[in-house]
């Protein structure tokens, strides 16, 4: 008698929500640790200096990152999503672990860059799973449900090496974060056999309502299930709808970003606040972001089981994140006391959570299973490349500490996020062959 998990789907997701806290851990251990980082390793330098180091260090990551997308894309594609999670998260664990022996640019330079491109992975690979393991109905919630790891990375990273430096030594804190993502594979492994409609562990009735409701797989109609639209690459970036994940994807994902690389060193810059009191004040804007991954999702969800159409719910839906950024992002140009500040953060992560869930179920609205991987690949390389931008500039748009042009900037890219989505996407449903 072969063992049947009730509700798989949700194990599923909770595991890729737990590799997406991880994941967070990992990567905001360097800017956390940095002010340490810097006096260990440029003592002589001015903040202005360090803060250059910290940008171009960033900006390799990102770089890297966005490569990561478009090449994980392709392999989780190419692999399916069990294999694509363990090549993932193994590598980018074990680079974490040799940020141990970084000594300068150099170094730092290259595990950031392992780091960013196995990361990267992380995101193709839960829209994937995403798209395998829901039916459309559900997948912005648990779209939402595994961007929230993101935030509680966030929630939990910042305290939790302030905390750590206690302790260990920054050499020794990579390391303890490295090996954490290794461990996370043994569940994986053992869980994810393969997607649902051949895993030995789903129950008949829980096969049957995600196949089911998965609106993309019956294309002629006959009340059979077929694969969706999967055109070749080249045709899909002949759609305008494609355009329109991309360029909203290219001008939300910097104001995440901006954010995520910054809050540290923003707070050591404009209050003064060392690595033990960053980690009282700088995990506050997670929780607006993972309030605003679960609100985004449910909200979604609410419409549709409403009635709503798609194209309703997720244009309702986006732009009502990109509402709720615009004004406090303004507001950020003068924040006042620190607790005011960490709260308008929190707003506004708020709000880009609402939004991205929505946009990032995109792909899976428009095209069959086996192009979602692919399409989310380019969006999410089209948005690390514009946030690597940003993180090149921020040193010369924040220079002596006045960080006010960065926040217009990030205002000005919230309007363009929203806009595209309505021009390039006049109705969001499954896409039919040109010729139909």
């Amino acid at each position: 008698m072969a063992i049947k998990l009730k509700g798989l789907r949700w194990w599923v997701i909770g595991l890729i929500a737990i590799a997406t806290i991880i994941n967070y851990i990992d990567r905001q251990s360097l800017g956390v640790l940095w002010p340490e980082i810097a006096q260990d390793l440029y003592p002589d330098n001015t903040d202005d200096e360090r803060k250059e180091i910290y940008a171009l260090i960033s900006v390799i990551f990102v770089f890297s990152y966005a490569f990561g997308q478009a090449i994980f894309g392709k392999i989780f594609d190419w692999v399916g999503t069990r294999l694509g999670f363990a090549l993932s998260i193994g590598v980018w664990s074990i680079a974490t672990a040799l940020h141990a022996v970084a000594r300068g640019l150099l170094t730092f330079g290259l595990f950031r860059s392992i780091l960013g491109i196995a990361e990267a992975g992380n995101w193709p690979g839960a829209a994937k799973g995403n798209a395998e393991w829901f039916p459309t109905k559900e997948r912005a919630f648990a779209q939402g449900l595994f961007n929230s790891g993101a935030a509680i990375g966030g929630i939990i990273s910042i305290p939790l090496i302030a905390f750590l430096t206690i302790h260990f030594s920054w050499q020794m804190i990579f390391i303890l974060v490295g090996v954490t993502g290794l461990l996370w594979l043994i569940p994986w492994m053992l869980l994810v056999k393969s997607p649902p409609t051949t895993h030995p562990w789903i129950t008949e009735d829980e096969r049957a309502y995600i196949l089911s409701g998965q609106q993309n797989q019956d294309l002629d109609e006959d009340g059979g299930y077929d694969e969706g639209y999967n055109p070749p690459t080249g045709e899909m970036l002949s759609r305008k709808q494609s355009w329109g994940v991309i360029i909203s994807s290219s001008a939300i994902d910097p104001i995440w970003w901006l954010f995520v690389i910054w809050i540290p060193i923003y707070l050591y810059e404009v209050y003064g606040m060392d690595v033990k009191t960053i980690g009282i004040y700088g995990w506050v804007p997670y929780v607006g972001a993972m309030l605003g991954a679960w609100f985004g999702g449910l909200l979604a969800q609410n419409r549709i089981k409403a009635g709503w159409s798609v194209d309703k719910t997720r244009k309702l839906v986006i732009t009502l994140g990109g509402a709720i950024m615009l004004p406090t992002l303004l507001m950020m140009s003068n924040p006042g006391s620190p607790v005011t500040t960490v709260l308008l953060m929190a707003v506004i992560l708020f709000g880009f959570q609402t939004a991205i869930g929505n946009i990032q179920t995109l792909p899976s609205d428009f095209f069959g299973k086996k192009s979602v991987g692919t399409l989310s690949g380019f969006a999410g390389m089209g948005a690390k490349l514009a946030a690597a931008g940003l993180t090149y500039l921020i040193p010369r748009l924040t220079a002596g500490g006045n960080y006010t042009p960065a926040f217009l900037v990030g205002a000005a890219l919230a309007v363009i996020a929203v806009a595209s989505i309505w021009v390039l996407c006049p109705k969001i449903e499954p896409l039919k062959p040109k010729a139909a």
